[in-house]
């Protein structure tokens, strides 16, 4: 790898090789671009603080990527693909410089058919799901940041989103079916990859492969019915919020439990949202309405807000806006000092742990709960609760507190690959890797089992 002062050169010379590309050099654009929503994280702000590339190219075309990607492979420059910059943990914040590879002008919706949908990486998902829709069916999971986000964004450093009640994370299996991936050569090939070997390069951050289109399963397209139910006792509220999850003949897109006072984060909904509330947000398909309503009042709550999807167009307000990491950047926008951390909870006793979790932690640890099933296809839920940080010490000690009572943790608050969602260093990854991408040139310092790949190769060499 070459050292910052031979690749800011090499990277001084792109522009005038490759005349006709969309080059971005300017400082702030440059320093924004090779940044995400790593903010979130006071670690992360400060450990990718002054972190950025030397230069961002965007390609309109596969064309345009290849000589891209040949120059660089030439020249040993790393590179960092980069959506639309919705993520969380810094994956287009390049550590060693080089080019940020900015696929948002890469961007078509390709075809629908069959209950399949195909499109390229810097598609938004948004504009797919629209797209879709025009052909009678809808995405599988729709993230909080939807009409930003892209489908390679998604896919390289995203986990799932609205629909994940019903079909999983990204990452289960039947989602997702293919990718177009090109390698980092000299002379790049385009590979198509098939499930499940195309799942190697999910949540990776961008470090194994240049996916330059994915095909992925769609469901039927409806017309969901968007409430808000309110409560004033936490375990009532969970309780429902678990109902409507586990009753099988009540079809839903989105169950997210928000325990008191994440809801007074949310000006905008304040006419919905009563002072000290816990709130569920639902959205379900009209004909389950009366069943929801059903699960509601046996558990003592009250439904304070209800469009149809007719009516949530009209507004251009859509509740799954108030979800995912949403909740956590509208907390943010109250109070700068809040964080959060990602968890996932035992199936078998989900609600058990949330309500330990909530006596013992009760006023530090606000309790944001994402219904869904796991890759396996059990029931639980996926907490994203907002932490009232005090130190790196005690965000520890808190993740930990979870761990001692069952509840995993995907910290938010790192930048490796295996250090997060992964866990562990898996050995398929690296070397599909290997495959793709043989000089390690792909978002360099974020994918451990490479790191300690290479180590290996330099101590037997020595």
């Amino acid at each position: 790898m070459l050292d910052a002062n031979s690749v800011a050169q090499a990277c001084a010379a792109l522009p005038a090789q490759l005349p006709d590309l969309d080059w971005i050099t300017e400082p702030i654009k440059v320093n924004r671009l090779s940044s995400d929503f790593a903010w979130f994280s006071p670690v992360l702000k400060r450990t990718l603080a002054g972190k950025r590339a030397d230069l961002v190219v965007r390609p309109r075309s596969e064309e345009e990527i290849r000589r891209v990607v040949s120059a660089c492979a030439r020249a040993g420059v790393p590179i960092t693909p980069r959506g639309s910059g919705t993520g969380n943990y810094g994956q287009c914040t390049p550590l060693q410089g080089g080019v940020v590879l900015d696929l948002s002008a890469y961007g078509q919706a390709l075809w629908v058919r069959d209950g399949v949908g195909r499109a390229q990486a810097g598609v938004k998902l948004g504009d797919f799901d629209a797209y879709a829709r025009e052909h009678g069916h809808e995405l599988r999971w729709l993230p909080s940041t939807y009409r930003t986000a892209t489908l390679g964004g998604l896919y390289g450093g995203g986990f799932g989103g609205a629909g994940s009640i019903t079909y999983g994370p990204v990452a289960a299996t039947g989602n997702v079916l293919g990718a177009r991936v090109m390698t980092i050569e000299p002379e790049p090939r385009v590979l198509e990859l098939r499930a499940p070997d195309a799942l190697l390069l999910h949540h990776t951050y961008g470090t194994t492969g240049i996916v330059l289109e994915l095909e992925v399963a769609l469901a039927p397209a409806q017309d969901w019915l968007e409430c808000i139910a309110v409560f004033d006792d936490f375990e009532n509220g969970l309780r429902f919020a678990d109902d409507v999850a586990r009753s099988p003949g009540l079809i839903k897109k989105e169950i997210s439990f928000l325990g008191a006072p994440i809801p007074a984060y949310f000006n905008a909904l304040a006419d919905s949202l009563p002072a000290g509330c816990h709130a569920v947000i639902l959205l379900v398909h009209p004909a389950s309405e009366q069943g929801m309503l059903e699960c509601l009042a046996r558990r003592g709550g009250s439904l304070s807000y209800r469009k149809t999807a007719q009516e949530a167009r009209q507004s251009a307000r859509y509740l799954i806006e108030f979800t995912w990491n949403h909740t956590t950047l509208n907390a943010l926008k109250h109070d700068k000092s809040l964080t959060y951390i990602q968890s996932a909870f035992d199936p078998n006793r989900y609600v058990e742990q949330a309500l330990e979790m909530e006596s013992k932690l009760a006023g530090e640890v606000l309790m944001h709960l994402e219904f869904l099933r796991n890759r396996e296809g059990q029931l639980t839920c996926s907490g994203l609760q907002i932490i009232r940080y005090r130190s790196d010490e005690r965000l520890q000690e808190i993740m930990q507190i979870h761990r001692d009572h069952g509840v995993g943790i995907n910290n938010p608050h790192v930048y490796i690959v295996e250090d997060g969602k992964q866990g562990r260093v898996n050995p398929d990854i690296v070397a599909m890797k290997a495959r793709i991408d043989p000089d390690g040139l792909l978002n360099p310092g974020k994918l451990r089992g490479w790191e300690e790949r290479a180590a290996r190769a330099a101590a037997a060499s020595a």
